[in-house]
């Protein structure tokens, strides 16, 4: 619930490493990532500890933390201006320089970064590692039971979480060549909620399946009314009361009622 924050960081860190420390796109995406992921291994031993809407409350208020951080550090976050001056720079690869001030080119380099990034979840998920998460995500009591380390797994999945919202912050800062507060904002967080929801939770793409709805029907909408969050809310409700698995899960609930 409090996914803004690593989203906003991660934007912070790329245009602050574009800015004042090297004029390197491979370099602000690691450091915005890196960062965000910072930032999550030390709120982390907190925030594991806690159930429930505790936890959705304190994810919540250390997003609006930083929020306010970033609204009111004028010298280094540009405050509620944002932070400009930046831009993204040509990629030098194997001796080849790729002009990514091109939109086309940029949207290429962020196709790859996102490629890369789902073959590294993905495995994740698919290794011990990512079995343990499934075990503490079905029954955390049974996975204690079993001898599981619950806070310590608990944590590494939160902080593989915030480093991949980190790295989305850090391209989306690099696209628009700005950051802003807004991005650390709470409502950003339930921007992301409503597209996992939306997509599906529980399942691997779901989330994506979820922004990419998430964001067509914003278009849409917004172009008929001012009172588009309204009608996307609506959905979102029904989406939860009568589809709880999600976009992703039509399959499987078309294949089971087919039976």
């Amino acid at each position: 619930f409090g996914h803004a924050a690593f989203l906003g960081l991660g934007a912070y860190g790329a245009g602050l490493t574009l800015k004042h420390l090297a004029p390197s796109t491979p370099l602000a995406l690691l450091l915005g990532t890196l960062l965000a992921a910072l930032a999550a291994l030390l709120l982390g031993p907190l925030v594991v500890r806690l159930k429930g809407i505790y936890f959705a409350t304190f994810t919540i208020v250390f997003s609006q933390l930083f929020y306010f951080l970033a609204f009111q550090w004028n010298e280094v976050t540009g405050g509620d201006d944002g932070l400009r001056g930046f831009a993204r720079q040509d990629l030098h690869l194997l001796g080849l320089k790729v002009d990514l001030t091109a939109s086309e080119a940029y949207y290429y380099f962020v196709l790859a970064v996102f490629l890369l990034l789902a073959y590294l979840l993905w495995r994740a998920v698919d290794s011990p590692l990512g079995r343990a998460f499934l075990a503490l995500r079905e029954n955390p009591l049974r996975a204690r039971f079993l001898g599981l380390r619950v806070e310590r797994y608990l944590l590494g999945a939160f902080v593989l979480s915030g480093a991949a919202v980190g790295a989305a912050g850090a391209l989306l800062a690099m696209l628009i060549n700005f950051a802003q507060p807004s991005m650390l904002h709470w409502s950003t967080s339930g921007e992301l909620v409503m597209m996992a929801f939306l997509g599906g939770r529980y399942r691997f793409f779901g989330p994506l399946l979820g922004a990419a709805l998430f964001r067509v029907m914003e278009e849409l909408l917004s172009s008929v009314t001012e009172e588009w969050m309204l009608f996307l809310g609506t959905l979102f409700i029904l989406a939860v009361l009568f589809f709880p698995g999600g976009l992703a899960d039509f399959p499987r609930r078309w294949a089971w009622n087919r039976r």
